[in-house]
């Protein structure tokens, strides 16, 4: 038994965090999932280097552009293409799991993070045309993308909640949750199909709090350092627990509705003095997914410490967040630049990807001609 198939065993699914057509044309991708690899999850940054890295979407940029249609749409192609035919790939395990895992994740444009409608929109639209029942949507926990989270619900689509950081976005992508699966079924759909993860990110807090720490170089300040990701994220996992443990989601339980797996995020580790499974050793339980890049993954398959530690010292996480207040930590402030920089982040990729496509299509038509020629 391999590391990811006894972390299952303790409730956990590790996805895999990167997307390529090669990886998806060569059988790489159905290796790791005949390894135990129960999921993927994309981005735009990175769907840029994939994209812009090689040669694999040429003949595809070279027939859209040759259609005439405008760069963005033609990336929207690309990404179709390629998590269809990944939805594919892991459909067996979507299968033999009665649809509790095997999802693939596409995000919505993240220009759109600020507009509900359009982030709506564009939700259904790739719902539909992807047509998938292992696809989940990704819609950015913005205060603006959690209606378009219950509505999406609502609806029936799978909803993958990213770029959370704090308890206060986590308790509202729950409430958006619930609140879309109690609409569904008192209009009389059927609930016991959908499922959503809600993604906690964890090594980016640490980056910007460890920073913080190393200015304040006080003793107390600099033994918080490489706490505070692992803390949240393990105080997040308390409230699931106790919203799980409640009236109103025993109902929807009843009812057959799926729990909202927490899902943490941005795993690797940044700090290269840390231990390079930092953030998946610290985070093991039940009813969690992992989503992983490619050299934590090498990682785990090699040396991971399965055993379950998500719920350990508890009362530790709650005060290492006490000690970050006392050191002139604000938390909220923290969250709240963080996803902010995270959706910018995501933004400045689907720039740089149309830039890049752009070259790519003129480049490729200049060749198609002289071909010709």
């Amino acid at each position: 038994m391999n590391a990811l198939q006894s972390l299952l065993e303790q409730g956990q699914s590790i996805w895999y965090d990167f997307i390529s057509r090669d990886f998806i044309a060569t059988g790489a991708m159905k290796e790791l999932v005949d390894q135990g690899l129960r999921g993927m999850t994309s981005n735009p940054t990175i769907f840029e280097k994939s994209i812009a890295g090689g040669s694999a979407y040429d003949e595809q940029i070279r027939v859209l552009g040759g259609q005439g249609l405008p760069t963005a749409e033609i990336a929207t192609h690309l990404f179709v293409t390629d998590i269809r035919n990944a939805c594919d790939v892991m459909m067996p395990v979507y299968q033999d799991s009665d649809g509790a895992d095997g999802f693939i994740s596409i995000e919505v444009n993240p220009k759109l993070a600020a507009r509900t409608e359009e982030t709506l929109a564009e939700a259904r639209h790739l719902w539909k045309e992807i047509d998938r029942p292992n696809l989940m949507i990704k819609i950015p926990a913005t205060p603006e993308g959690l209606p378009a989270v219950q509505r999406c619900i609502a609806d029936g689509i799978n909803v993958n909640i990213t770029l959370m950081f704090s308890m206060e976005q986590y308790r509202a992508v729950m409430e958006a949750y619930m609140a879309g699966l109690e609409e569904r079924r008192d209009g009389g759909k059927d609930i016991t199909a959908i499922s959503s993860v809600a993604s906690v990110f964890v090594s980016r807090i640490d980056s910007m709090i460890d920073e913080m720490l190393e200015k304040a170089g006080t003793p107390e300040a600099l033994a918080l350092r490489g706490k505070a990701g692992l803390a949240n994220s393990k105080l997040i996992y308390r409230e699931f627990r106790k919203i799980c443990d409640g009236d109103r989601w025993k109902r929807l339980a009843a009812a057959g509705a799926r729990p909202q797996r927490p899902l943490w995020a941005s795993t690797s580790t940044k700090n290269p003095s840390y231990p390079d499974l930092l953030y998946v050793d610290n985070l093991i339980g039940p009813d969690t997914v992992n989503t992983v890049p490619p050299e934590t993954l090498t990682g785990i398959l090699d040396h991971a410490n399965v055993r379950p530690t998500l719920e350990e010292n508890m009362a530790g996480a709650a005060r290492t967040l006490e000690d970050l207040a006392s050191a002139g930590i604000d938390l909220d402030a923290i969250m709240a630049r963080l996803l902010a920089e995270g959706v910018t982040k995501f933004e400045k990729s689907f720039d740089t990807l149309f830039e890049k496509l752009d070259e790519k299509r003129a480049a490729l038509a200049g060749n198609g001609t002289a071909q010709e020629a």
